[in-house]
């Protein structure tokens, strides 16, 4: 997790069981390799947001998102960081705000 951001994350999952449960899920998904778009996509919007993800909790409902960066170490270790927590995504495209909080993570560097 993003030591910036982490309490932040960190609050916001554990906050009740039904958030608890959906991020065990979305972790599940993310850890056996599996394709679920609807819950974990890649934000490929531009060069600046590559290695951008995002986790999608409860959409049509709050529509949260957690943005992540896809990280791969030189022996092949495979890390996603936790690094922003978007609460209430409103728009069915990506507003500008989105737009910026993804192109930040893309900018992230994280030492491995």
């Amino acid at each position: 997790m993003d030591s910036v951001n982490k309490r932040e994350i960190i609050d916001y999952l554990y906050q009740d069981e039904r958030h608890g449960k959906k991020f065990k899920y979305i972790t599940e998904i993310i850890l056996g390799g599996y394709r679920n778009t609807a819950l974990y996509d890649k934000e490929d919007i531009n060069e600046k947001s590559r290695g951008v993800t995002a986790m999608k909790f409860f959409k049509g409902q709050e529509n949260d998102r957690i943005y992540c960066k896809e990280i791969r170490t030189q022996t092949g270790t495979f890390i996603v960081v936790a690094a922003i927590l978007h609460r209430r995504k409103k728009s069915i495209g990506l507003s500008a705000k989105e737009i910026a909080l993804i192109e930040k993570v893309g900018g992230y560097q994280y030492e491995i």
